[in-house]
């Protein structure tokens, strides 16, 4: 029996604050709105391929919506989902990378060698050119494309950037995290370059602007320079809410009586961040775009805890393979909804995007083999059944493994060890390191020790490497019945051999030293020349071999950087 620990309050302070009172089978604190009986009567299909507008968070907690219970305020996104459909059994990626790879692309991340990590600013590597993305195959379909925000899947060539994975336009950053202002990126201490560009071009002249306005800005301009009468994709990826917590001081000002300086901030820029999703909702209607469209609202990952995010009641944080590290906030809005104003259970994962919104843009599926995502728009739209009944959450050869995992443990077909983890059915199953285990509540109270962030915490278990839930009854995870169930765990690690035979290698390149953007100018932006590009993807021999046979040539370049990052740390001081 899982015993657990409590620091600094008892479990009767955390009902008096409502924090354990929330009813998992009713997500929404404030009650569906009932359907209008006019809406009984399904509507036409569509008449023509509708507008889509997909809208990406970054690292916004599950807590962290009004609809969740939160304490902060998200008007907009609360009334989008309302009258829409909310999703309480979607998925998406516990880091970045992940899970705009498998958005674009429909696949699982073993099946494009990016199981491993994130796509760094100086490693040579980039969404896999031979991919079919979402934006191109909605191009085929006769749809105008755009990209506004984070793109975070790799720019070390021209090949790699959103223009040329089937953008018309892209207004953004490259990397995975830049000043909100200043639009500035450090990957270490002296390597550090701008990162907002314009097409393929660096958009020195937008520096100072905060990105939130800043993209939905972009997008109400486009929308006012296109025909409602063609198809349009708008692909918003917000900076928000990752770090650097950084906002406008009128909505910090909101929180001004919340207590933890990291929360206050990040309310902030949640706050914001709805403010300009209403910027682009009223932009829709406005320009004649809003009753033929359908806008789909996502998160990239589970909250950060350490920087004011919150996925209470869940376990676990963004990186973790707990539920509070991969259960998303989503919901679909759209007047061409069948059933609105509903909570859908429907299980969906970020994959499922890609052959969903293909096929409301009419596009053609057949020429795309071997996708991982299925068509849920009847499931969302209709209340039908979901045609996925399991999500591969990942298997991550590379990540450090577990010290107590073994292949004894794993039936002798799986070595525990690895970190991975698989949902079939009603069933989750977690080998290897599932990454921080924690359960926080949101950080409201003010001048809280250390222990505060340990609020909760299991103690036993530390000598594990499989965990087996029942997600369905136990959302929480905080029962494990890996002992209990053998012959469930078992029938899950055959799916984790399946999946693994079908997984390419891993590609997480060495980084380079010519990606510094000293050599740019002075901005992050594609290095690599067209003999590199030949040479590293030739197959001769790893990377990394290659640097070691290569030292000699690099070590007057090394020097070189050791002496700027001196310089620039001596005047930063």
């Amino acid at each position: 029996m899982a015993v657990y620990a409590l620091t600094g309050f008892s479990l009767v302070s955390l009902l008096s604050f409502g924090y354990l009172s929330w009813d998992w089978m009713k997500p929404s604190l404030v009650a569906d709105v009932a359907m209008d009986p006019m809406e009984k009567s399904l509507p036409p299909a569509f008449t023509r391929p509708p507008h889509i507008i997909f809208i990406l968070t970054d690292d916004q907690g599950y807590h962290d919506v009004g609809y969740h219970g939160s304490d902060i305020q998200t008007p907009t996104l609360d009334r989008l989902a309302a009258e829409g459909v909310k999703l309480e059994n979607y998925y998406i990626q516990p880091i970045c990378t992940p899970s705009r790879s498998q958005l674009i692309t429909g696949r699982y991340q073993i099946h494009t060698g990016l199981q491993h990590s994130i796509i760094r600013p100086r490693q040579p590597n980039c969404l896999p050119l031979d991919q079919v993305t979402l934006p191109q195959k909605l191009q085929e379909a006769g749809y105008s494309t755009h990209m506004v925000g984070k793109w975070h899947l790799g720019f070390y060539k021209k090949e790699c950037l959103p223009t040329r994975r089937g953008f018309d336009t892209f207004l953004g950053s490259l990397t995975g995290n830049v000043d909100y202002y200043t639009y500035d990126n450090c990957d270490g201490p002296g390597v550090c370059g701008y990162d907002l560009h314009e097409g393929e071009d660096v958009a020195w002249d937008q520096s100072g602007k905060y990105s939130t306005f800043l993209y939905a800005q972009r997008v109400s301009k486009i929308l006012a320079s296109h025909s409602p009468k063609e198809p349009i994709f708008i692909y918003v990826a917000f900076q928000a809410v990752h770090t650097p917590l950084q906002s406008p001081k009128e909505y910090i000002y909101r929180y001004r009586s919340m207590g933890n300086v990291a929360r206050r901030k990040y309310a902030a820029m949640v706050t914001c961040m709805d403010e300009a999703v209403k910027n682009i909702t009223w932009a829709l209607k406005k320009y004649g775009y809003y009753d033929n469209s359908v806008i789909v609202f996502s998160t990239d990952n589970g909250g950060q805890t350490f920087s004011g995010g919150s996925n209470w009641p869940l376990r676990g944080r963004k990186g973790t393979y707990w539920e509070g590290g991969v259960r998303g906030i989503g919901f679909v809005h759209s007047p061409l909804i069948k059933r609105k104003r509903r909570t859908s259970w429907a299980l969906v994962h970020i994959t499922d995007w890609y052959p969903t919104l293909v096929s409301l843009a009419r596009g053609n599926l057949s020429n795309v083999p071997g996708l991982d995502g299925y068509n849920v728009w009847p499931a969302i739209s209709e209340g039908k059944e979901s045609p996925r009944t399991e999500i591969l959450h990942n298997i991550d050869p590379l990540y450090n493994h577990a010290k107590y995992g073994s292949l004894e443990d794993g039936f002798g077909i799986w070595n525990t060890a690895v970190q991975a983890s698989i949902r079939v059915g009603e069933w989750k199953l977690l080998t290897g390191d599932p990454g921080y285990s924690d359960w926080i509540p949101p950080q409201t109270l003010t001048n809280f020790p250390g222990s505060w962030w340990n609020l909760e915490r299991l103690t036993d278990g530390l000598r594990k490497s499989v965990w087996l839930f029942n997600i369905t009854a136990d959302p929480y995870e905080r029962y494990d019945l890996s002992d209990q169930r053998p012959d469930v765990v078992r029938t899950l690690l055959m799916r984790l051999v399946h999946y693994n035979r079908t997984a390419i290698p891993v590609r997480y390149p060495a980084e380079n030293p010519r990606a510094h953007p000293d050599f740019n100018g002075g901005a992050w932006g594609p290095w690599a020349s067209e003999d590199d590009v030949e040479e590293w993807e030739g197959g001769r021999e790893p990377l990394k071999s290659r640097n070691k046979k290569k030292k000699c040539k690099i070590c007057k370049l090394r020097s070189f950087f050791r002496k700027l990052n001196t310089r620039l740390m001596s005047n930063r001081i």
